[in-house]
C-alpha cells in the first residue's frame, strides 16, 4: 500500500466520507429546490438605451438632428461593441450594446455624460432624453387578459394600469408589467376653426391659457394668528363641466367660454394599439422577467398574486392568454425524466455485465452522490436550470457512473481470484486509481479552458463546461471514496462466477495480436480513417440552434404606410378568422399597433397562434407555418413574416452603408434574388416603402417680414392636428391621479387641407396671420422608419428557413447570389442575430479545441511522468470524430451548438479507453512483462470495463437520442453525436491504441539510445527516502528524463502490481 492512498484510509475509516457526502447530499438537495429554471442560460449582455422622443417628428429629421449626434457622442466610449438605432415617426431609440465584461453601470454612466455633452445641440422641443440599462430579458414570458362587463374600456385599462400593474411589480423577478391593447383617458377639447379664425384666436393661444391657469401650485406660507400656515393656489377645475366654463381671452380685451370655441368631453385618447382573442376586443398585459429570474418561479408569484386579486376583485375575470413558461417546463420534466431513464439504462448495463445485484447498486448510488453535489456547486456559480446545464446532466449520466464501473469490474476482478471483499477493494482500487483520476483529469481539463471563451456563445459553453466539470469531479470524489468503501463492506464473492475466455474475447485476441504485429499498418488505416472523416466534415451543413416544436408561432402582418389602425384590425380579424378554422389552431392572440422586438406602428401587429400539443397533430410545427404561410398569399396589400421567441427572424442578414439610398437598392435586389432559393421562404427586407407626408414649406422672406417663426408653425400645425407634446399638456387632478387635456381641431378638419391652411400663427406685433400667407402646402412622401447599425444605414433581410435547412447552408447561399457579390462601393453584407453568433461559435470552438487538446496532454504527461505516452492516448482523439460524424449524417442533423458542445465532449470521454489501455500496460512493463505481450493482456483484460462503460454512457444517452419529448430538439444531435463518436472510438481504440503504444514506445527506445549519454544521473544520499524510486528499465517511453523515475510521484496513485 502506498502513502496517502485515499481509498485504503476511506475503507479503514468509513465516518468521514460517510458524514461528507451526508452533508454534500443535504447542501444539493437545498440548491435544487433554490436554482431558477429557465429557458437558456441568463446571459447578461450589457445594453444601454437611449431614448429621445419629440411628437409629431419624420424620422429623416431626427436622424440628422438627433440620431447621428446621439451615436457620435457615445462611439467614443470605452468597451462599445454595437450600436443599433431604430427611429420610427416621434421617436429615435438607440441601443449600445458592450462587450460582455463591461460593467453595466460604468457603461450606464458613460453614455448618460456622452448624451449630456451634447445636451445642448439638440432640438429645444425634444423630450429629455432617457438613458436606461436595459434589465429585460426577452420577450414576456405571461400575457393575461381581463374583462369585466360592468367596467367600461377605460376604467378596466386604468384597474390594469393602477391596481394590476402595481401588484405585479412587488412580484421578486417581475422587470415590466405591460399593458397590450385598452385606453387612457382624457379630456379632448376639439375647437371648430371656424370659431376659432372668427374670433381671432389660435389652438396655440387656447392650449397655453388652459396650461398657465388649470393648475395648483404652490403660493408660500403665511403666519396668521400666530401660527404657521401653508399657502395653496388652487385653480384646478375638479372635471370637465367646470373645465367647459372656463373663460379664454381673445385678442382686444374680450372674453369668450371654452365651450363655445368647441366641444369639451370626458372622453379616451386616439387609440394606437389593440388587443384581441380569438377576434374579441379583450385589456391584456403582458409579464417580463428581470435578468437572473426564473422563468417558473415568476409565474408562479404571477399566478399567485392574481389569485388575491381575484378573490378583491370578483368582478373581474383574469385569464391566462399566452405563456412560454409551459413549454419552459415542459423541457425541464422532459428533461428529468430523460435524466432518470438514462440513469436506468446504465445502471441495467452493470447488471447485464457483472450478474452481480450488489455490485449494480453500488454503482447505482454514484449517480445521486455526484450529481447532489453538482446542483450545490451551480448554485454557487449563479448558474440555472436551463437546456443546456440540464443536458450537461443528462449527457453526464453515462459518465458519472463510468468511474464507478471501472472501480467495481476491477474489485470484482480481484474477489473472483480469490480474496476477500475487503483485501479486493484495498487492492484493487489502489490498482486502478491513477485510471480513473487520469480519465476524470481529462475530461476536467477540455472543459476548463472553455468555461472562459468569450462572447455569446462562451456563455452557453460556460454552463455546460463547468456543469460537466462539477459533476465529473463529484463523480472522481465517490469513485475514490465511497465506491471502494461500499464495495469493502457490502460485496460478496460469486461462487458460480467461471472466468472462462468466451470466443468473442478469444478473436479479439487474436485480431489484436495481429494489429500489434502488423502495427505500420494498422496505424496508417487509424490515419487514412481520421483523414476521410475530416473530409467528411464537408458534407455536414451548419446550423446554430436546432428547430424545436413549442407549439406556439409568432405572425407579423405588416399594411402599406399610410394605413390606419382600423385598416389594420380589420385585416388581422379576417387572419384570425381564418386560422381559427385549422384543426390544429387553438387560439389566436392579436397584439395590434406592434410587431414585437420591433416599433409600434398603427399599420402593423403580430399574432401568437397557439397549436395543440405536438403528439395530437398529423404536422410538426414548420409545416403548419408553411401551410399558414401559403394560405395567407392570397390577401392582398399585407406583408407577412415569421418572427422567433426572441423576436428576431430565423434567417437575418444585413447591408449597411453611409448611402441610405445604395443600401435600400442593394436590399432590394439581394431580397428579389432570395425569392429564388429554395430553402427560405417569405424573404422581406425591412427597406421600408415611403409613407404619404403633407409637407408645410415656410416661405423664409415672408415669414422674416412678419416675424413668424419655423417653430411657431410647427406648434399651430402640431397642436391644431395632434395636440401639444405630452410634458406640455394642461392636467386635470382627480382623486389620485392626473388626466391629460387634449386642446386640437375636431377630428373632421384633419382630413381638409385647406382648414390647416387657413389656420392662424402669431406674429411678432402681437398679431396673426393664415399660414398659407407664410408658408406652402404639398403632398410628398418620406420614409417610414430608419435603422442605423454602427452609423451606418441599415436594411436586415430577413427570411424563414424552409423545413429543416440548417441556418450555415442559407448564409452561404445568400451570400453567393450576384447581387451580394458585386456591391458597389461603402456597401456591406453581414451575418446578424443568429447568423453572427454562429460565426462566433464556430471560430471560438477551434481555439477551445486546441486549448483542451493541450491541457489533456498536460495533465496526462503530469499523471504518468512521460512525455511520449500520453500521444498514444491522443491519438483516440481523432478516431471518434469519424463515428460523431457518420450518426450525424446519418440521422440527417447539421452541425449546430449541440453538436460542436457534443463533439468537444468527446474530446474528453473517448481518452478513457486508451487510458485503461495504456496504464495496465505499463504497471505490467514495469514488472518486467514484455512489451507486446504487456499490452495485449492490457486489451484482454480491459476490453471488458473498456465496452460496459461506453455501452453504460451510450445507454444515459439514448434518451436524450430518441427526442421523444419537449426539448429533446436540443438535446438529440449532441447525444447522437457522442454516442456515435463513442462507438466508433471504442471499437477502434481497442485495435489501434495497442498498436501506436508499441510504436510510440519504440521510439522512446530509440531516443533513448541517441540521448542518454547526454543526461546526467541523479546523486542522492542514501538514506533519503525520497530517492528510493525504482531503476529504470531500457524502455525510453515508459522513462523520464532522468534515471531515476518517479513515477506515480502522487501515492494516491501508485498502483499495486497487475496479476
Amino acid at each position: 500500500m502506498s502513502r496517502l492512498n485515499i481509498s485504503a484510509w476511506a475503507i479503514r475509516r468509513p465516518v468521514p466520507p460517510l458524514v461528507l457526502f451526508m452533508v454534500l447530499i443535504a447542501l444539493g438537495v437545498f440548491s435544487f429546490q433554490q436554482l431558477p429554471i429557465t429557458r437558456f442560460p441568463n446571459i447578461d449582455v450589457p445594453i444601454v438605451q437611449v431614448l429621445i422622443t419629440q411628437s409629431g417628428a419624420a424620422p429623416s429629421e431626427l436622424e440628422t438632428q438627433v440620431t447621428k449626434r446621439v451615436e457620435d457622442s457615445i462611439a467614443g466610449v470605452p468597451g462599445v461593441k454595437h450600436i443599433t438605432s431604430t427611429i420610427v415617426e416621434g421617436s429615435s431609440a438607440t441601443l449600445v450594446e458592450f462587450y460582455l465584461e463591461t460593467p453595466v453601470d460604468r457603461a450606464v454612466n458613460d453614455v448618460k455624460d456622452a448624451i449630456s455633452r451634447i445636451r445642448s445641440e439638440l432640438p429645444r422641443t425634444i423630450d429629455e432624453p432617457i438613458v436606461q440599462r436595459l434589465d429585460v430579458e426577452g420577450l414576456p414570458i405571461v400575457t393575461y387578459s381581463a374583462r369585466a362587463p360592468a367596467m367600461t374600456p377605460e376604467e378596466l385599462s386604468w384597474f390594469v394600469d393602477d391596481t394590476v400593474a402595481r401588484a405585479l411589480q412587488s412580484v421578486p423577478g417581475v422587470s415590466k408589467v405591460e399593458r397590450v391593447g385598452g385606453v387612457e383617458r382624457e379630456i379632448r377639447v376639439a375647437l371648430n376653426p371656424d370659431r376659432l379664425l372668427a374670433l381671432g384666436i389660435t389652438a396655440g393661444d387656447v392650449n397655453r391659457q388652459l396650461r398657465a391657469t388649470q393648475v395648483d401650485v404652490a403660493g408660500g406660507r403665511g403666519e396668521i394668528g400666530g401660527r404657521e400656515q401653508a399657502i395653496r393656489t388652487l385653480a384646478g377645475k375638479p372635471s370637465a363641466e367646470e373645465l367647459a366654463r372656463t373663460m379664454i381671452a381673445l385678442p382686444g380685451g374680450r372674453w369668450v367660454r371654452l365651450d363655445e370655441l368647441g366641444t369639451v368631453t370626458d372622453t379616451v385618447e386616439e387609440p394606437r394599439t389593440y388587443a384581441e382573442l380569438d377576434g374579441k376586443p379583450v385589456v391584456a398585459f403582458a409579464i417580463t422577467r428581470s435578468k437572473g429570474a426564473s422563468d417558473v418561479t415568476v409565474a408562479q408569484g404571477v399566478a399567485q398574486k392574481l389569485e388575491e386579486l381575484k378573490r378583491q376583485y370578483p368582478n373581474v375575470e383574469i385569464k391566462q392568454i399566452d405563456s412560454t413558461v409551459e413549454y419552459t417546463v415542459g423541457v425541464y420534466d422532459s428533461t428529468i425524466k430523460t435524466l432518470l431513464e438514462g440513469a436506468v439504462l446504465a445502471v441495467l448495463v452493470v447488471m447485464v455485465f457483472l450478474r452481480d445485484l450488489r455490485a449494480t447498486i453500488i454503482a447505482a448510488i454514484a449517480l445521486p452522490l455526484s450529481i447532489f453535489p453538482t446542483f450545490f456547486a451551480m448554485e454557487a456559480t449563479g448558474f440555472s436550470l436551463n437546456m443546456v446545464s440540464l443536458l450537461a446532466i443528462t449527457i453526464v449520466t453515462g459518465i458519472l457512473v463510468d468511474d464507478a464501473i471501472v472501480e467495481i469490474e476491477n474489485i470484482v476482478r480481484h474477489i473472483r481470484m480469490g480474496k476477500s471483499a475487503y483485501r479486493a477493494a484495498l487492492e484493487a482500487a489502489d490498482e486502478i486509481g491513477l485510471a480513473v483520476i487520469a480519465i476524470t483529469s481529462t475530461i476536467i481539463a477540455v472543459f476548463a479552458p472553455v468555461s472562459f471563451m468569450g462572447g455569446i456563445a462562451g456563455q452557453y459553453f460556460k454552463q455546460f463546461g463547468l456543469t460537466v466539470a462539477f459533476a465529473v469531479f463529484f463523480s472522481l470524489i465517490v469513485a475514490r471514496l465511497m465506491t471502494p468503501l461500499l464495495a469493502a463492506y457490502f460485496m460478496r464473492a460469486n461462487e458460480n462466477h467461471s472466468d472462462r475466455e468466451g470466443l468473442l474475447l478469444k478473436s479479439y485476441t487474436r485480431l489484436l495480436d495481429w494489429s500489434v504485429r502488423h502495427r505500420f499498418m494498422t496505424v496508417g488505416l487509424g490515419l487514412l480513417f481520421f483523414a476521410l472523416s475530416i473530409a467528411s466534415v464537408q458534407l455536414l451543413p451548419s446550423d446554430f440552434l436546432p428547430q424545436e416544436d413549442n407549439g406556439r408561432v409568432m405572425l407579423a402582418v405588416e399594411l402599406p404606410p399610410g394605413s390606419r389602425l382600423a385598416d389594420t384590425q380589420k385585416v388581422t380579424a379576417s387572419l384570425t378568422e381564418r386560422l381559427l378554422q385549422r384543426p390544429d389552431v387553438t387560439s389566436v392572440f392579436v397584439n395590434g399597433g406592434r410587431i414585437l422586438g420591433s416599433g409600434d406602428e398603427v399599420r402593423k401587429a403580430t399574432l401568437i397562434i397557439h397549436l395543440v400539443p405536438k403528439e395530437q397533430r398529423k404536422l410538426k410545427q414548420h409545416e403548419v407555418k408553411a401551410e399558414i404561410a401559403r394560405d395567407l398569399e392570397r390577401i392582398p396589400d399585407i406583408r407577412y413574416w415569421f418572427i422567433e421567441e426572441n423576436g428576431q427572424r430565423s434567417f437575418q442578414m444585413v447591408v449597411v452603408g453611409r448611402d441610405g439610398e445604395a443600401v435600400n437598392r442593394v436590399a432590394a435586389d439581394i431580397t428579389s434574388q432570395m425569392r429564388q432559393l429554395p430553402m427560405l421562404a417569405l424573404p422581406v427586407s425591412t427597406a421600408e416603402l415611403d409613407r404619404p407626408e403633407l409637407r408645410v414649406i415656410p416661405d423664409s422672406e415672408r415669414a422674416s417680414m412678419v416675424g413668424v417663426t419655423t417653430e411657431a408653425i410647427a406648434e399651430a400645425v402640431r397642436i391644431a392636428t395632434i395636440g401639444d407634446v405630452g410634458p406640455a399638456l394642461a392636467k386635470l387632478t382627480v382623486g389620485d391621479r392626473q388626466i391629460p387635456i387634449r386642446v386640437q381641431l375636431i377630428e373632421d378638419a384633419r382630413a381638409d387641407p385647406q382648414i390647416l391652411e387657413s389656420l392662424r400663427v402669431g406674429t411678432a406685433s402681437g398679431g396673426a396671420v393664415p399660414l398659407s400667407s407664410v408658408a406652402k402646402f404639398e403632398i410628398s412622401q418620406g420614409p417610414t422608419s430608419i435603422d442605423r447599425y454602427d452609423r451606418a444605414r441599415r436594411v436586415t433581410l430577413g427570411a424563414d428557413l424552409v423545413g429543416n435547412t440548417p441556418l450555415g447552408e442559407a448564409v452561404i447561399a445568400v451570400t453567393n447570389l450576384p447581387a451580394a457579390q458585386n456591391l458597389p462601393e461603402g456597401v456591406e453584407l453581414k451575418q446578424f442575430g443568429d447568423a453572427e453568433i454562429m460565426g462566433e461559435v464556430f471560430a471560438s470552438f477551434g481555439q477551445a479545441m486546441a486549448a483542451g487538446i493541450m491541457m489533456v496532454y498536460a495533465v496526462l504527461v503530469l499523471l504518468f511522468s512521460r512525455f511520449l505516452q500520453p500521444i498514444t492516448i491522443l491519438f483516440s482523439l481523432p478516431l471518434s470524430v469519424g463515428g460523431a460524424i457518420l450518426a450525424l449524417l446519418m440521422t440527417n442533423q447539421p452541425i449546430s451548438l449541440p453538436v460542436v458542445i457534443g463533439i468537444l465532449m468527446l474530446m474528453g470521454i473517448v481518452t478513457k479507453n486508451a487510458i485503461m489501455l495504456v496504464d495496465f500496460a505499463l504497471e505490467a512493463m514495469d514488472q518486467g512483462v514484455p512489451r507486446r505481450e504487456a499490452i495485449i493482456d492490457a486489451g484482454r483484460k480491459r476490453a471488458r470495463p473498456i465496452i460496459m462503460t461506453t455501452i453504460a454512457m451510450c445507454g444515459g444517452m439514448l434518451p436524450s437520442a430518441l427526442a421523444l419529448d419537449s426539448g429533446g430538439e436540443f438535446r438529440s444531435p449532441m447525444a447522437i453525436a457522442v454516442i456515435g463518436g463513442l462507438i466508433s472510438s471504442t471499437l477502434l481504440s481497442l485495435v489501434f491504441v495497442p498498436a501506436v503504444f508499441v510504436l510510440i514506445d519504440e521510439l522512446g527506445d530509440w531516443l533513448w539510445r541517441q540521448f542518454s549519454r547526454f543526461i546526467g544521473t541523479p546523486d542522492e544520499p542514501e538514506n533519503d527516502p525520497a530517492a528510493s524510486a525504482r531503476e529504470p528499465k531500457p524502455s525510453a517511453a515508459a522513462k523520464p528524463l532522468n534515471d531515476a523515475e518517479p513515477q506515480h510521484e502522487l501515492p494516491l496513485m501508485t498502483p499495486q502490481a497487475a496479476e
